[in-house]
């Protein structure tokens, strides 16, 4: 309560919205919350509550500038309050991706989606970004030990399930550290995908980006833990994709045969990641809605042991820990 009549003051006192309502939208898998706010002449933004002590605005005003240079649609910044974690933005509406994606869409959104991802990869400069090294990638996939295993799960591993754990870390660390390097936003996909106008489509939560693997967007888009695809119609996607990077110069001919296990792999990282995420979101910060998108995103890695025998281990303890 604190922090929306702190809100409500910056809007009325600072920004001059005399008059506005506000409405809450969402929060998201971090410590931010958005508000519409409705001014009384009806013009319509969102306001990014951000505490200060725990979330930092400046890398989504820097990256948000990166991206509009290039012509993407991410949300116009109207006023910021640094000091106080408050950002109003552009209303881009309330039709996400996954709201409509089907089998009549999917071709249009994610053909946009793609093009978008490409400009990305291309064009967007990567200079001043955190790398997405060693250390990251293995903080992340500790998340599915620690907080769905460990303290979701309450599995405890014996000396085995240990060592085959970390040199499944260290073979998918090996994986994403051998890909060309881009700006990778992280969180690209369905949820974060805007039905907008031209250009579209719209592009939400790219604070966290970082330089890193070529197919890490790619793979949060095709292998979305909101919504599957049939895999042979994934494949094609990520085909079709590898052909537009070496069009673009993102990606040489010579890594055509590297890219579906690039792919491939770097899914597993992620959605370990994710799941991990998930069940802390739980734990941590009593947000339940996640859980039940666990099974479809483990099912992802689960998928994957027929053509990959290196992760017959992993994929032996999921089904043990998470079964259907």
């Amino acid at each position: 309560m604190e922090r929306l009549a702190a809100l409500h003051s910056w809007l009325s006192d600072e920004v001059g919205l005399h008059g506005h309502a506000i409405q809450a939208v969402s929060g998201d898998a971090s410590f931010r919350r958005y508000f519409r706010v409705t001014a009384a002449d009806g013009k319509r933004w969102v306001a990014m509550d951000a505490p200060p002590e725990r979330e930092d605005c400046r890398p989504f005003i820097e990256i948000a500038e990166r991206l509009r240079a290039l012509g993407l649609h991410v949300p116009g910044i109207h006023a910021v309050a640094l000091e106080r974690g408050f950002l109003l933005l552009e209303d881009l509406g309330s039709v996400h991706y996954l709201d409509i994606l089907n089998e009549s869409t999917v071709g249009r959104l994610y053909g946009d989606a793609l093009a978008a991802l490409a400009v990305v990869q291309a064009c967007a400069s990567t200079s001043g970004l955190p790398d997405y090294d060693n250390t990251l990638l293995l903080r992340e996939m500790e998340l599915f030990r620690d907080w769905l295993l460990g303290r979701h799960l309450g599995i405890s591993l014996d000396a085995a399930q240990k060592r085959m754990l970390e040199e499944a870390f260290f073979l998918l660390i090996e994986n994403a550290l051998e890909q060309p390097r881009v700006c990778v936003l992280r969180d690209f996909h369905s949820r974060n995908l805007m039905v907008t106008s031209s250009p579209t489509p719209g592009i939400l939560d790219f604070q966290d980006a970082v330089n890193g693997p070529v197919t890490y967007d790619l793979v949060s888009l095709l292998k979305d833990c909101y919504i599957e695809w049939d895999p042979g119609r994934v494949r094609e996607w990520a085909v079709g994709y590898y052909h537009l990077a070496v069009q673009s110069g993102v990606l040489r001919e010579e890594h055509e045969a590297k890219f579906p296990r690039w792919f491939d792999l770097m899914g597993v990282q992620r959605h370990l990641k994710a799941a991990g995420i998930f069940a802390r979101l739980y734990q941590r910060d009593g947000k339940p809605g996640y859980l039940d998108d666990i099974p479809r995103t483990l099912g992802y890695i689960l998928k994957l042991e027929p053509e990959y025998p290196e992760l017959e281990g992993l994929c032996r303890l999921i089904r043990f820990a998470v079964p259907a």
